[in-house]
């Protein structure tokens, strides 16, 4: 059987149709929000990020693994020293598997929840033994999160690209009904805390690689017949450690492609506003102005890409 959409409810249910007592995550990238799930699960989990032997790892998602790793009994976070690229989740019992997806799909948000672009395809009971030893192979050669050191955190920063996007209009000024304020026009279909980041056309240009170009859905139709464009799920991690999943949606058009326009929260358009209002001291529910940012000490976020999918904001004074 080959799976190309919802494949993170297929992950976090798979144990339903099967007796098992543990669950093994091999991911070349990972994210935090579906690791930090996994406790959820009633028997014990191994994830392991296979990219680390290669690259290394960024310290805002190293620390929010490390912090996932220690709230979390029944799970244990490894960082393979071998360069590993394979997605493969075997759910096992006494050590032995007996049920195993393999594909493309990374154990992130984004790769997991956008139709169609990654798969998942059941593997053979011919395949048990030796999926087994590969990952066993892949474990022999892994540490622990909590056992690095900070030469290959430091390692993966050199490099990197950060974009600063500015939380104020063109004129200046924390827009009246969008970006921080959207929620905030009363005609809106929108509740008093929405808000969302402007993603501009000069953002695109000059980080083409923090920015992906939208793929159509195939199963969505507008009012007029033609086919929808996917809006990305991505996961955000703030420089103070709080995570949230977070979408890239609307759409505009750069050399020729078709990109996002601005970047909110997910499910609750709400949960941005509200972050960015407790963080420089406005109450909830009422407008932000440039003078509430610059009292705060800064009226731009730091984005950079952290993985498949993961960004870190930085928001910090």
């Amino acid at each position: 059987m080959l799976y190309t959409e919802d494949l993170e409810e297929l992950i976090f249910h798979r144990h339903q149709m099967h007796e098992t007592d543990e669950l093994i995550v091999l991911s070349g990238y990972l994210g935090p929000r579906p690791v930090a799930r996994l406790e959820e699960l009633p028997f014990n989990s191994t994830v392991i990020y296979g990219m680390y032997g290669s690259e290394g790892i960024k310290p805002t998602l190293h620390n929010s693994l490390t912090s996932i790793q220690g709230s979390a009994a029944n799970l244990n976070i490894f960082y393979s020293q071998l360069p590993v690229h394979s997605k493969c989740y075997a759910w096992r019992r006494r050590g032995e598997i007996i049920h195993a997806l393999v594909g493309s799909a990374n154990f992130s948000v984004n790769g997991l929840t956008t139709p169609f672009r990654e798969v998942l395809a059941e593997t053979t009971f011919d395949t048990f033994r030796p999926l087994n030893a590969y990952i066993q192979h892949v474990l022999n050669n892994s540490i622990s999160c909590l056992e690095i050191g900070t030469e290959r955190i430091i390692e993966s920063i050199i490099n990197a690209e950060f974009c600063s996007m500015s939380l104020l209009g063109r004129d200046g000024e924390v827009q009246n009904a969008a970006g921080l304020n959207w929620g905030q026009n009363p005609n809106n279909h929108t509740t008093p805390n929405d808000a969302y980041i402007a993603l501009r056309t000069q953002h695109i240009r000059d980080y083409p690689h923090l920015f992906q170009p939208k793929q159509i859905n195939p199963q969505h139709l507008d009012n007029r017949g033609r086919m929808q464009r996917h809006n990305d799920s991505i996961e955000i991690i703030w420089d103070d450690g709080v995570t949230m999943e977070g979408l890239l949606e609307g759409s505009q058009p750069v050399n020729g492609m078709i990109y996002p326009k601005q970047i909110s929260s997910f499910p609750a358009k709400a949960e941005l506003g509200e972050y960015i209002r407790t963080r420089i001291g406005v109450p909830l529910g009422q407008p932000v102005r440039r003078h509430h940012l610059e009292r705060y000490g800064r009226t731009d976020i730091q984005v950079s890409l952290l993985g498949d999918g993961v960004y870190k904001f930085d928001f910090s004074v």
